[in-house]
């Protein structure tokens, strides 16, 4: 079974693509392994994403807040998938990626926006998290292995077609 690394891409780097990297990582059972970053990262981790990670059984050393320079230089893990969770990043110039990785968009509300209690906040984040999921089992029931990269690309970004 080939492993295929994933770039989640968001402008903070603290909530949505937190959770899409704990939960590729943790869902794929070795299939993925799941990498975020972004833009102008804010340097920290929000609590409620922090919080859903570990309860996922994601490693708390992982969790941080970084820039999507650390994936564009030569030394970072080569990307198979690069996919934007926010509208934001969507629209930005992004660095030169090793490799070509297949590229999709895949926008979510911005849990981390939300005002309220923290039941409240939380409720938003669980229904970030059940969207990436629905989206990352989609993709794990196809046969990347095999996919070319053309249909490769026409999939990932119509995933909730399939």
């Amino acid at each position: 079974m080939k492993t295929f690394n994933v770039l989640f891409l968001c402008t903070g780097n603290s909530a949505r693509s937190i959770l899409a990297e704990a939960l590729a990582t943790t869902l794929s059972h070795g299939r993925l392994i799941g990498y975020s970053a972004g833009s102008h990262p804010n340097g920290k981790v929000n609590p409620i994403a922090e919080e859903l990670a570990l309860e996922m059984g994601y490693p708390k050393e992982k969790l941080r807040s970084k820039s999507w320079d650390e994936f564009a230089n030569p030394n970072a893990p080569q990307m198979d998938f690069i996919i934007t969770v926010c509208d934001n990043a969507k629209g930005e110039v992004c660095p030169v990626w090793i490799g070509h990785p297949t590229q999709a968009h895949w926008g979510f509300p911005d849990p981390a926006a939300v005002e309220g209690t923290y039941e409240e906040k939380k409720k938003v984040f669980v229904e970030v998290l059940d969207g990436l999921h629905h989206k990352l089992d989609k993709l794990l029931s196809l046969p990347l292995e095999d996919m070319e990269p053309s249909a490769l690309q026409n999939a990932l970004k119509n995933l909730d077609a399939l």
